[in-house]
């Protein structure tokens, strides 16, 4: 696992070899997507998708880090903090960008959005 930096009460984690390969995939790296969390206007929901098959609660954010990034993680209490432990990241679609945007709404798609 590699630690890096503390938004509020999160630590952000992620596995290097994972990150390796979404790299690979989708040309972004952790060490960018985990400042999502620290965008006031990000926005989360529960992974609902048939790509969770681990049977573990995960969680899906979009937030800006230049451009929109779609976040996939997940969360476990640690004490005073939550850890947070990311899965996937690439860009968000043009979809998700427009509900990020508040193009689309967002309510009847699960997403919460700090007030």
């Amino acid at each position: 696992m590699y630690y890096n930096i503390f938004v509020d009460e999160y630590r952000i984690v992620w596995d290097e070899t994972k990150n390796a390969d979404n790299k690979q995939k989708h040309k972004i790296g952790f060490e960018v997507a985990q400042y999502v969390f620290a965008d006031p206007l990000r926005v989360w929901r529960l992974d609902k998708s048939e790509n969770n098959k681990s049977g573990e609660t995960r969680w899906q954010t979009m937030g800006k880090v230049g451009k929109t990034f779609f976040v996939v993680y997940t969360e476990q209490d640690e004490g005073d903090l939550t850890e947070i432990r990311l899965l996937s990241a690439r860009e968000a679609e043009k979809h998700e960008r427009r509900s990020y945007n508040g193009y689309y709404q967002i309510d009847n798609k699960g997403w919460t959005k700090d007030t």
